[in-house]
This record gives structure tokens, sequence and C-alpha cells, in this order.
């Protein structure tokens, strides 16, 4: 994860080609090397567990739900990464029978790394860009919630109508603006209470963050309160609602 981290920073302090897919998204020279990297060192080290990638589009295939299978995103908040932002991550998700069980979020410019895994909880760990040499880790805990001023984390770059709808039907003493996974994070390490999100996204954006959080013991479910699960056709996502324990919400 380092090694991708490294390449990241290399990119967003000199950012180079931007090209623009079909749908018109962004994609860097980082998003494409970083992408290479880890699907060969995973396809390396464990051959038997499927692998989908984001930037592999032959690798886009809906595997049957009891079926084990990476999830990548070489860099989740690509406007960020080009805007010279620092929340964009790096992203590794683990899926078994539908469900997040394994997850490494890294975050390339605040030099942060968070692991979740559904047997040894979640972490947060600072490292040293220049050694790698990484800090003790810091055991993850959301907090408990003021249900009368929520902490609210939105996307900074997909704030659409419905997410301000929600976030106007409840009681919300603070809003914060983040892009990328790091969402799922700022609620495992309880900055934030509740993580909204109406706007598409794809599983790998969501498979590492979603492993973090519920290894801390928040939850990401839908708008009927079903977990979100993976695997599922086209690899997208509906909308969800990303919470921790005790938080009372309404929908609009």
């Amino acid at each position: 994860m380092l090694d991708s981290a490294r390449i990241a920073m290399r990119h967003y302090r000199n950012l180079g080609d931007i090209h623009y897919k079909a749908d018109s998204s962004p994609l860097t020279d980082a998003d494409i090397e970083i992408d290479q990297l880890i699907y060969e060192k995973l396809a390396d080290e464990f051959p038997d567990i499927a692998l989908i990638t984001e930037e592999k589009s032959e690798s886009h295939k809906v595997l049957p739900e009891e079926a084990a299978f990476f999830l990548v995103d070489p860099i989740d908040g690509t406007k960020e990464f080009i805007n010279q932002r620092d929340e964009f991550t790096i992203n590794i998700g683990l899926i078994e029978n539908g469900k997040p069980v394994l997850g490494a979020v890294c975050v390339p410019a605040k030099q942060q790394l968070y692991i979740g895994s559904r047997d040894e909880g979640a972490f947060e760990y600072q490292y040293d860009e220049n050694t790698d040499v990484i800090d003790s880790p810091k055991r993850l805990k959301p907090a408990t919630p003021d249900n009368e001023a929520l902490k609210v984390v939105a996307s900074r770059s997909h704030l659409c109508q419905n997410t301000q709808d929600f976030i106007d039907a409840n009681e919300v003493g603070t809003l914060v603006n983040a892009g990328s996974s790091l969402k799922f994070c700022l609620l495992a390490n309880g900055t934030a209470d509740l993580y909204p999100r109406y706007g598409p996204t794809m599983e790998w954006d969501t498979a590492a963050g979603h492993a973090v959080l519920l290894a801390a013991g928040g939850q990401v479910d839908d708008l009927t309160g079903v977990a979100l699960n993976y695997g599922k056709k086209q690899l997208l996502n509906g909308v969800f609602i990303a919470h921790n324990p005790g938080v009372k919400f309404k929908l609009p």
C-alpha cells in the first residue's frame, strides 16, 4: 500500500496528463499506474481470489454471492487529487459472501493508513512518507452521538439535492464536506456520526471504507435498513446511509 502511496504523491506533485473516460470522469496517470501495481501484487499473492479493479474493465465481472473477491480503487476522489486537495484515497477491500470483511484505506497526502478487519477491529496508523516507518496503531472507536446536534459528513464533489434534503430533515450540528472513502474513516474515528450518500457510487468506491467502519462498530444500510452488499449487477451501489451506533436519523 505504501508503494502505491509513493506513486500517488509523485503524480500529485507533478500531475501530468488528465484523460477522460467514456462517462467524462477524469483519469490520471496515477490511477493507471497504481491500479496496475496493486493488481499485479494481489494477483501474485492471492491467485485464488478474484480481483476487480476500477481501471481494468476486463475485470468487471459480477461474481456469485458466495464468492470471495477483492475490490480496488487506485485513486478514490480523483477530482480532489487533480485539484490538490488532500482527501483522495487508495482503497483495497476484500468481500466474502457479499460482505466487506477486510479493508485498507490509505490517505497519501495525510500519510494516514486505516485498516479494518472483521476479526481484529479497526485501526489508524500514521506513517513517514520518506522512511515508511509506521507509528503504533490507534484503535478506532466511533463517538457517542448527540442526536440533537449530529455531526454529518457529505461528499464534497457530489452534494446533490437529495443529500441536502436529508441534512435539512435532521438535527445537524456540524456539517463537514469531504471527498473519497475518507468519509467512512471519519465515522470510524469519531469525527463524524453520519454519512448519507444519495449520489451514485461503484462497489470499489465503498468496499474498503465500509470494511473499516464495520470493524469499528458502525454500519452501512440502504434506505430500508438492509446492509449494503457487494457483487451486485453492474457493481453499482444504490443510496446508502453510513452511521455509527446510537445515531437516530429521519429520512426526508
